[in-house]
């Protein structure tokens, strides 16, 4: 592909800067947290970037009240239950959190897959109950170390999308981000060179085009989710096939999550 190609489509993606808080933020320091994020954005966020806070479930009402009017930035859960409604004690169902006024949801993030063990048949459910309830799935896949270090990462890629995605029609899947996590690149301040993080999201847009034909692949927004952060975010984001983040650490500091944001102005 030439390079006035490779912008050309690149540019037809949304770009999205999405932050993960995780569990970290209590309710008084989120609101906080998320009051400057705002500011920031509306001051010095000028490109067509969108920005999503993830926050924990104790937040979400009141970060969207905050954020209403506001056209850069939307809200996000962090996960979502599979069932409807029931006897789920502790649980949030997307019904719950779609009528907070989320418009995304992060599943399947690595850490829900190692800690909780969730699986891709599981990551299915959520997945369509998700959507049904017309939040966003950010949908995360990646490998660790010893797949990596296996030579097997493109199969398991491919299984993680085939059988977490793959039941949807196009019209639904168009609806989902992706984001790829190389598992050991989070949290452990190793970062995927910007060579190694192309050539994943590249492999995922040609796995989504066989699937799902080449216009679908083209509009299909793929973030990178590896401890990105001010210095490393502009070689990354500048990849033809990388077309934001999802930023943990770095998302809990307002300036370093805007300056990651302001790589697309």
């Amino acid at each position: 592909m030439d390079h006035g190609l490779w912008t050309k489509t690149k540019d037809m993606r949304k770009k999205i800067v999405a932050g993960n808080w995780k569990m970290n933020m209590d309710y008084e320091e989120g609101l906080s947290l998320f009051s400057e994020v705002l500011n920031m954005a509306h001051d010095e966020v000028t490109g067509k970037q969108h920005i999503v806070v993830c926050s924990p479930f104790i937040h979400l009402h009141s970060l969207v009240q905050m954020a209403k009017g506001n056209t850069k930035v939307s809200v996000g859960a962090q996960n979502a239950h599979q069932a409807e409604s029931g006897a789920f004690t502790g649980e949030t169902s997307a019904k719950m959190i779609r009528s907070t006024g989320a418009e995304y949801v992060i599943l399947g993030h690595s850490e829900r897959r190692q800690y909780f063990g969730e699986t891709n048949e599981l990551l299915a459910k959520k997945v369509y109950t998700a959507l049904k309830h017309s939040l966003k799935p950010i949908f995360c896949i990646g490998e660790t170390l010893q797949e990596r270090e296996s030579n097997v990462h493109f199969d398991v890629i491919k299984s993680q999308l085939a059988e977490g995605l793959y039941h949807l029609d196009a019209g639904h899947f168009g609806q989902v981000v992706i984001a790829y996590e190389p598992v050991w690149a989070i949290g452990t301040g190793v970062t995927a060179t910007s060579a190694q993080a192309q050539e994943i999201h590249a492999f995922i847009r040609k796995e989504i085009a066989a699937k799902y034909g080449q216009e679908v692949a083209d509009h299909t927004s793929i973030l990178y989710g590896g401890s990105a952060n001010p210095k490393n975010a502009p070689e990354l984001f500048a990849q033809p096939d990388i077309d934001g983040g999802l930023i943990g650490g770095a998302s809990l500091k307002s300036r370093d999550f805007t300056d990651i944001a302001k790589v697309f102005n």
